[in-house]
C-alpha cells in the first residue's frame, strides 16, 4: 500500500464511480480499478460492493476512509509546515572569535536588511570547535580564521586579513612611523592562547624571520588584550579589523613592521555533502561581496 493508493481510494469514495474518479485523477479507469483491487488484497477485505454497476462503500471501506482522510490531512499539514519553515529561511552560522566580534555583526545586519524574514542563529567559538559543530550538522555554514583539518569540509577564502602590531598611545612605538623587527625582541607580548590561529600565525612568521619574543600575558579574548596593551603592559599582534575603531578613537596605535607581514585569509566552511538552500547561498554570496 502506498500513499497514492489512499488518494485514489478517497477519490473513488467521493465519486462512487471508477470512471469519474479516473477522470478526476487524470488516470485510466483500469488503473483506478487496479489500485482499489490492490488495496482490497492488501487488507484482505472488500472495500466496495458492486451492485447493478453502482459502488457502495462497505463497513470496512468506511473505516479505511476515516484513516485515509486523516493520513492525507496529516500529509498536507506536514507539507504546509515544511514549506513554511523554508519560507522562514532559517540558517545557523558559526564564527571563530575575531570574525564573530568584528566581521559577523555587520554582515548579519546587512543580510537581515536584505532578508527580513530570515531567522539567524549564531555560535561563536574557536575554529576547532566550530569545525566540530559543522561536521555534526549543528551549524550550516561558518566563517573561520584558523585552519581546518577534516577532508569532509569545503573551504573558500572570502576575505583577506592582516595582523598588525598594536601598542599603547604612550608606548615608545607610538611615535615611530614603522618598527624595526628586532625591536620586538625586547618587548613583552600580550598574546592569545596557544590554540588560537591568530597566535599560530604570529609564531609562524616570527620563526620564519628567526625573531625571538616572549609572552608576558596570555588571554583568550581580544578585548582583554587591547585593554592590557592600552594600559601599557605590553604590545601585541592582532587582526587589523579588531583595532581600527580603537585607533580612530585614540585609545591604541597600530604600526607597520619593516619587512614583516602577517597576512592571512578568513574562510567560509561547510560540509561537502551539505544541501545549500537558497538562504544559505544568499549568505555565501553576500559574504564574498564584503572583501
Amino acid at each position: 500500500m502506498t500513499f497514492r493508493h489512499l488518494q485514489i481510494f478517497i477519490t473513488v469514495c467521493d465519486k462512487l464511480n471508477m470512471t469519474a474518479a479516473a477522470e478526476s485523477l487524470f488516470l485510466s479507469q483500469p488503473a483506478v480499478s487496479q489500485a482499489i483491487s490492490e488495496l482490497e488484497k492488501h487488507f484482505g477485505v472488500r472495500l466496495f460492493e458492486r451492485l447493478s454497476k453502482k459502488l457502495y462503500l462497505t463497513k470496512a471501506g468506511n473505516n479505511l476512509l476515516y484513516y485515509a482522510r486523516h493520513i492525507t490531512q496529516m500529509n498536507s499539514q506536514a507539507e504546509k509546515e515544511m514549506r513554511l519553515i523554508n519560507k522562514r529561511n532559517f540558517i545557523r552560522i558559526g564564527a571563530s572569535v575575531t570574525i564573530g566580534a568584528y566581521i559577523l555583526p555587520k554582515l548579519i545586519l546587512k543580510f537581515k536588511e536584505l532578508n527580513s524574514e530570515t531567522t539567524v542563529e549564531v555560535i561563536e567559538d574557536n575554529t576547532a570547535k566550530i569545525e566540530s559543530l559543522i561536521l555534526r550538522d549543528q551549524l550550516d555554514l561558518a566563517l573561520v580564521e584558523g585552519e581546518t583539518t577534516s577532508p569532509d569540509l569545503i573551504r573558500k577564502s572570502f576575505m583577506e586579513d592582516e595582523l598588525v602590531l598594536i601598542c599603547g598611545v604612550h608606548h615608545r612605538f607610538a611615535t615611530m612611523t614603522s618598527v624595526n623587527p628586532h625591536e620586538l625582541e625586547t618587548e613583552p607580548f600580550i598574546v592569545r592562547e596557544k590554540e588560537s590561529w591568530t597566535r599560530k600565525k604570529f609564531e609562524e612568521v616570527m620563526a620564519e624571520k628567526d625573531l625571538s619574543w616572549h609572552a608576558s600575558w596570555t588571554c583568550n579574548n581580544v578585548d582583554s588584550i587591547k585593554m592590557a596593551v592600552a594600559e601599557g603592559l605590553g604590545v601585541s599582534v592582532i587582526s587589523k579589523f579588531a583595532v581600527i575603531n580603537d585607533a580612530c578613537s585614540g585609545q591604541l596605535c597600530y604600526k607597520e613592521i619593516d619587512g614583516l607581514h602577517f597576512n592571512r585569509h578568513f574562510k567560509m566552511i561547510y560540509h561537502k555533502d551539505k544541501y545549500l538552500t537558497s538562504t544559505m547561498q544568499r549568505f555565501i554570496k553576500l559574504s564574498y561581496a564584503q572583501n
